[in-house]
């Protein structure tokens, strides 16, 4: 077997990592991530560093390790990723989504960027370091987590509740999503470093009211009372709120289009995203959208009880004006709890560690300029801000104009290019250089 150094060597961890079925579905009854933690700590292993695979429950692992680095007296590093993957559906794939496969430049299949891409390129450049003798000039602690797609309760969270001390000393992180590249034009590209994520609130609603026969009036019906409350939350117009992470992106994108910055009218900048505008616009506003309802068990009976699920997202900052207004369109006869309720975050883009990002981009792409935004969903971050950790999304890629990246995520045909993973790895050696 040929034996691959640095960049080069990228291409087929990821590959590896990819044919390892992490699947995670949520219900803890999948393969877990015991395999895959396995690969990355033997990976880590043959260069000399002392892994440790910690299970938090039957196959749920995680593993973690330190790489000393020059300068004893500096505050640690955090890099994070997770190993597990969201479910799919091989039938609607071009290649199956465990193949790895290699087609159009790129490597195929599930979590090819959420986020065994990361997990790669973060083996691949400690790989790199170890066997040169490089070390960091701060010492280096790697986490590769279980359960990220489904909360993290068997996974970041758990490290951080069960062993905090394994993160002794860190006080700066990067992990997902962000160091991907938006083209402006030919000689132009941005690249979003996530500086702040939405809360999340995952809700149960729940009405009652009076059972019944379907053929009598019923003033006191459960799934009307439901439904109506459920459109109410699902069609509400949410205010535009210009945190200061989103502030600064729109405008770093107004500059970059070379148009007005217009805070009353930011979707118009967002429009110009291509299909990046999904997400992107997803974080102008609060959101909540609903995604199950239930209801009943016979065609003629009036159920006495109706729930429905609703997947909420708020701002930073926002998160008192969010549940308030929840509860005034779901009226007095409509419950909430929550199924998953996290924290949302947000810090600011300057200091040194932003510095070695942009630099290390600009460095391997002249056309580079680093901006900071607002990530939809959520990621590990949430868990290690707990212990005082100011974090970033940084997965550095340089991607084709034409990639729908964004829309990979979790979605169907799942590739990222070899190119953008090597380019990868070459802007995180620079970054540990200068981090």
């Amino acid at each position: 077997m040929a034996e691959f150094k640095g960049e080069d060597e990228v291409v087929e961890l990821c590959r590896d990592l990819i044919r390892i079925d992490s699947t995670n579905a949520g219900d803890n009854a999948g393969p877990g991530e015991r395999e895959a933690a396995e690969y990355v700590a033997g990976k880590l292993a043959e260069v000399g560093l002392e892994p440790r695979i910690l299970e938090s429950d039957t196959r749920r692992a995680s593993v973690v390790a330190r790489i000393e680095g020059t300068d004893p007296g500096r505050d640690a590093l955090l890099l994070h990723g997770h190993l597990d993957v969201v479910p799919f559906d091989a039938d609607d794939w071009t290649h199956h989504p465990l193949s790895g496969e290699i087609a159009d430049g790129c490597v195929w299949g599930r979590g090819a960027v959420d986020m065994k891409d990361m997990d790669a390129m973060i083996l691949a450049v400690v790989r790199k370091r170890m066997r040169e003798g490089r070390r960091p000039p701060r010492d280096v602690v790697l986490a590769f987590t279980a359960d990220e797609e489904a909360g993290g309760r068997y996974g970041a969270q758990w490290l951080v509740k069960e062993h905090p001390e394994l993160f002794e000393g860190c006080t700066e992180a990067i992990g997902e999503v962000g160091g991907f590249s938006v083209s402006i034009d030919e000689n132009k590209r941005l690249y979003l470093i996530e500086a702040a994520e939405k809360g999340i609130a995952w809700m149960k609603l729940t009405a009652r009211g009076r059972a019944g026969h379907g053929s009598m009036l019923s003033a006191e019906n459960a799934v009307t009372e439901l439904a109506e409350a459920v459109a109410r939350l699902g069609r509400y117009e949410w205010p535009v709120r210009l945190t200061p992470t989103i502030r600064a992106f729109l405008e770093e994108v107004s500059a970059a289009l070379e148009i007005p910055f217009d805070a009353e009218d930011p979707e118009a900048a967002v429009a110009k995203l291509g299909p990046l505008a999904r997400m992107i616009g997803a974080v102008l506003r609060n959101t909540v959208n609903p995604t199950m309802f239930q209801a009943g068990y016979k065609a003629n009976v009036i159920p006495q009880e109706a729930t429905a699920y609703v997947d909420g997202r708020f701002l930073p900052g926002y998160e008192e004006e969010f549940f308030q207004t929840v509860d005034e369109l779901l009226g007095p006869n409509v419950t909430r709890e929550f199924v998953y309720h996290d924290i949302a975050v947000e810090t600011g883009f300057d200091g040194p560690l932003v510095r070695a990002m942009a630099d290390a981009l600009e460095a391997e792409d002249p056309g580079a300029r680093a901006v900071p935004y607002t990530m939809s969903g959520g990621t590990d971050l949430k868990a290690f801000s707990r212990l005082g950790i100011r974090g970033f999304g940084f997965a550095p890629l340089k991607l084709p104009a034409d990639l729908d990246f964004s829309g990979m995520f979790h979605g169907v045909d799942e590739r990222v290019p070899m190119d953008s993973l090597k380019f990868g790895v070459r802007v995180l050696d620079r970054f540990l250089d200068h981090s």
